[in-house]
């Protein structure tokens, strides 16, 4: 029996097999190979399966689904899809079209392994119908959100090209607070899709947040990009500790440090000179081996 190739990558620790829709042919049903090959004991394992599709506005198409099979949007699963593709020449123009839309991206030290990709990453989306979230307002800024067992939560939520919940804390949480209280979260009912879960700790001495996740579909990963421009575009909102750039007006800085590294966000809002939100993470990708797998059946 002929297998079929695949690429296993990481970026900040969170670990994907990529795949390319012409090799693996158009008709396949991605939810069921998501889950068979995202499985770290009967597949190859994951944090999602990433999709290189052909694009009619763009020179790749990512397709990005969850262990679950569900589909969804992913910040560092963008990065390994740029250099992936551009190691094969998919990429002359640096535009992907993803499930929040076309994205630009670029790399510097192109020849280096230590090469830094950076991404556009769109508006983050504050309304409740945006994120979305069964609750009224102009946003969710500091919601107190009730859980039997505890106190209520101050969270705030964005959505990033996914939905993301924010819980500043001066400590981050040990495993029992965490893997109790993240799922909650997860599957709340104010949230109807779903969000991830992110603890959010500033250090004074080191500049940055350190950050734990609790990612939806997925549970606990070692990083996420889109989860990274949540913690830093609230933090900016909310007047937080992001650095504040001097040579662009209202743009913020942030450097987000999880398990598996650290990333980069910057993210421009408020501005007469700059009418738009503008969102860029950056940081690297690797490609961990290749392989072959067999078809299923």
């Amino acid at each position: 029996m002929i297998g079929l190739p695949f690429t296993k990558m990481q970026a900040v620790g969170n670990d994907f097999v990529v795949i390319e829709e012409a090799v693996w042919g158009a008709t396949t049903d991605w939810t069921q190979t998501a889950i068979r090959l995202c499985d770290r004991h009967k597949g190859v394992g994951g944090d999602g399966l990433l999709v290189v599709c052909p694009s009619t506005v763009a020179d790749v198409r990512m397709r990005m689904f969850n262990p679950d099979g569900t589909e969804d949007m992913c910040g560092n699963g963008l990065r390994c899809v740029v250099r992936f593709a551009s190691e094969r020449g998919y990429l002359p123009n640096g535009v992907v079209e993803t499930l929040s839309g076309v994205r630009a991206v670029w790399i510097t030290d192109a020849n280096s392994e230590a090469q830094e990709i950076h991404t556009e990453m769109g508006v983050p989306l504050f309304r409740p119908a945006e994120l979305p979230a069964c609750v009224n307002g102009e946003n969710v800024f500091n919601y107190d959100l009730t859980i039997d067992g505890y106190k209520p939560i101050p969270v705030s939520t964005v959505n990033t090209g996914s939905t993301h919940t924010v819980i500043w804390v001066k400590e981050l949480p040990g495993d029992e607070l965490f893997f109790d209280l993240s799922p909650k979260i997860e599957h709340h009912p104010l949230f109807p899709e779903r969000t991830s879960v992110l603890w959010a700790q500033y250090s004074v001495a080191r500049h940055l947040w350190d950050i734990r996740i609790g990612e939806r579909g997925v549970g606990e990963t070692l990083g996420c990009g889109t989860g990274a421009c949540a913690v830093a575009v609230l933090a900016a909102r909310q007047q937080k500790n992001n650095v504040v750039s001097a040579s662009v007006p209202n743009s913020y800085h942030a450097k987000i440090k999880s398990k598996g590294g650290t990333l980069k966000v910057a993210y421009t809002y408020g501005h007469t000179a700059v009418p738009y939100e503008s969102m860029i993470l950056a940081g690297t990708a690797h490609t961990v081996y290749s392989g072959i797998v067999q078809p299923a059946g």
